[in-house]
């Protein structure tokens, strides 16, 4: 089967195409033929050597795949053959708390992942997607949508009525944007581009602040609030905009921290956090059954994953480029 890996080093450079022996599923496995693959932030850092420069190589990137299961072991029951799965991002959380042990069970790092042509899942760690999906939208879920319903949801406990601010338009921040939506809540989005925020407030966001003209957008959230502050904070920022989040969140509000996209160090002061009594919680994506509770409510509304770009298989290095460059409304994709 084709596969591509990252070979002897990292850099978007050493992504090769090569030709590995098809896998067979073993007891309570199966076989999927991939039909597209949805690129994270996270790819990319793996690609390059920053999210865990030990990591041995070879391996096959991504972690966020949709096909169809071809063959199954013995004693699968989850899942049929003809079925159209993704995979999940931890392979080992099915449902509670994260443990050390699904910590370690992620696809494309430290495991091989999803770009290949065929992969072998238990079948805990492949889930049914909702019929109404292209398969290119299905395979934006597995990580980006289960991160913006564990941070607004099923570990936000969002409401109708309360109000979001999300940062940038990747993928986290759009999904957040629609779970809100359908939660009746309402939603400010920050962008550096003027054209995003347009697209952003076609999606139902109820204002937009462009970031680089305006550098204070904590203050001018404040203002939309009414000098109260937002319920949640979508922070995929990071160290660079979590200051700024702490001024722009309620007293008693609610900030899920997701994203490094500004750094991972930066002096942040607590005392905000003390003061205003703010939660601040990190979200790792989620579980099996976040994932299979969140289908239940795209299938309900009919919701439709905000697909940038598709790319063909064989240009994943392009595809990487393309997320590198900042570009994206939403998510960006493989079709294989």
């Amino acid at each position: 089967m084709k596969a591509i890996e990252i070979q002897n080093t990292f850099g978007l450079d050493s992504l090769k195409l090569t030709e590995r022996e098809e896998p067979q599923p073993g007891a309570g496995q199966v076989l999927i033929k991939l039909r597209a693959a949805a690129l994270n932030y996270r790819d990319l850092m793996v690609v390059q050597g920053r999210y865990n420069p030990k990591q041995p190589l070879p391996l096959i990137p991504l972690s966020d795949g949709v096909g169809e299961v071809v063959a199954v072991g013995d004693g699968v029951t989850r899942v049929k053959v003809s079925d159209r799965v993704a995979s999940i991002f931890f392979q080992k959380w099915l449902s509670g708390n994260l443990t050390k042990t699904a910590l370690r069970s992620t696809l494309g790092s430290p495991g091989d992942g999803v770009l290949a042509e065929y992969i072998v899942l238990h079948e805990d760690g492949a889930i049914k997607v909702p019929a109404h999906l292209s398969d290119e939208a299905a395979a934006t879920l597995p990580c980006a949508a289960v991160t913006a319903w564990n941070a607004l949801i099923s570990g936000g406990g969002l409401k109708a009525g309360d109000t979001v601010l999300i940062q940038g338009t990747g993928g986290v921040s759009l999904f957040a944007l629609q779970f809100a939506k359908i939660s009746g809540a309402r939603v400010i989005v920050i962008s550096s581009s003027d054209e995003k925020l347009q697209k952003a407030l076609q999606l139902g966001a109820s204002d937009g602040i462009n970031y680089k003209t305006n550098p204070d957008w904590d203050e001018q959230v404040y203002q939309l609030t009414d000098g109260e502050g937002v319920d949640y904070v979508v922070e995929v920022g990071g160290a660079g905009t979590l200051a700024k989040s702490l001024r722009a969140v309620r007293i008693g509000g609610h900030i899920s921290l997701i994203g490094v996209l500004t750094g991972t160090t930066a002096e942040v002061n607590p005392l905000p956090i003390l003061s205003k009594s703010v939660r601040v919680q990190g979200v790792y994506v989620g579980s099996r059954q976040m994932f299979e509770e969140m289908n239940r409510a795209i299938e309900l509304h009919q919701l439709q994953p905000i697909v940038d770009r598709v790319f063909p298989f064989d240009s994943a290095r392009e595809a990487l480029q393309y997320m590198e460059s900042g570009a994206h409304f939403g998510k960006i994709c493989l079709r294989f």
